[in-house]
Formats: C-alpha cells, structure tokens, sequence
C-alpha cells in the first residue's frame, strides 16, 4: 500500500443518508484522509445533510464552499443543486452546468476532477442510489491506480448505482453497508505508515 492514500470521495443517491450514517459513525475523530459526498438531493434542499452527519460523526463535517482549500479530517458534503469540482491545487469549484446523469450533483463530476488532484492516492466509494451515477468516476478511479469499494447491492436500498459500478471496472472491494466504515478505516491504517492515531 505504501503510504498512499490522501483522500476518499464517496456517492449516494435514494437511501444514502442512512448508508453514509452507518459509514461516517465507523470513524474516529483521528481518521486523517478528507471526505468528499456526492448526495443526491432536491435541488430547494437546505445544508439540512451537514448538520445530521455532524450531530452523528466524531468528525467534523461541513458543506463545501467555492475556492475552499481542502483539509485533512474533515467531511465536506456538496450543495445542493450545484456540481462539486476538485482543482489540482485541492480546492473545491462549485458549478450550475447542466444536470449528468440527470443529477445535480453528480458523482461522476466529483470522482473525475478529484482524480487529476490526488491521482493514484484516492478510495473511491459507492453507496445505495437508482441510478448510474457514478460508474464512469469509478472506472477512471481504477484507470488512474486508486481503490474502489462499492456496497453489496443486496444491502443497498437502492441496488442501481452499487450495480452500475461494478458493471463498470473490476472494483477492489464490494462490502455489505456495515463492513464499509470499518473496512475503509483498516484500509487507510494498513497504507499509513505514521498516523494519529497508531502513534498512540
């Protein structure tokens, strides 16, 4: 693993604020790596996401803003009814360009921009949602050297967007929801040589 990882973005769609509950609740307040949610939500939706996964998650969370330098350990949801774009510098671009995967949103959008930012040293992971969004963002994922969990469709609310994912690239991983957190904290513990919270 050598040391690799430096972030983990993640998409979700119907059923994804229990699956991304049971996922973020996994971590310690230490996890290192910056996260990174796709959540499909109405477009007139408040930052209503942010607040229940902060009031739940030892991290912390908040709703990603425009030109925002990304940070270690800390969850960043995407607005509603705007793409979220990763620069190279690791700052985040909000953009109201059309719909992909009629979503807005889009999973792809997000896990295709984080690439050319951390490259081979990002976990990709897809949670319950009806629809393909993401299976493109994977694939690149997997192009470019990084790893991808995808939830076990038969535990997925919504079995579309697991599928879809799995049709797309040979994923490293397709975990039941509850094995994800823990799974993906053992990941980043294996692939680090020195972090907070093996130091202890």
């Amino acid at each position: 693993m050598n040391n690799r990882f430096e972030a983990v973005v993640i998409g979700s769609s119907a059923g994804g604020i229990k699956a991304l509950t049971a996922v973020l609740t996994a971590l310690p307040k230490e996890f290192p790596l910056p996260i990174i949610i796709v959540q499909h939500l109405h477009p007139d939706s408040d930052s209503y996401l942010a607040q229940i996964l902060g009031a739940k998650c030892e991290l912390k969370v908040k709703q990603a803003d425009e030109k925002e330098t990304i940070a270690e350990g800390v969850i960043y949801i995407a607005p509603p009814n705007y793409h979220l774009l990763v620069e190279e510098d690791r700052s985040f671009s909000l953009s109201i360009e059309g719909s992909v995967n009629f979503a807005r949103p889009s999973v792809d959008v997000l896990f295709e921009t984080a690439i050319y930012a951390y490259r081979n040293k990002i976990i990709g992971i897809i949670l319950t949602g009806a629809n393909n969004d993401g299976h493109q963002g994977v694939k690149r994922i997997k192009q470019m050297g990084g790893y991808v969990i995808v939830q076990d469709p038969a535990t997925a609310e919504a079995d579309a967007m697991p599928r879809a994912a799995i049709a797309a690239t040979k994923v490293d991983k397709i975990l039941p929801l509850e094995q994800i957190g823990p799974y993906l904290l053992q990941l980043v513990n294996r692939s680090t040589k020195k972090t907070r919270y093996n130091e202890k």
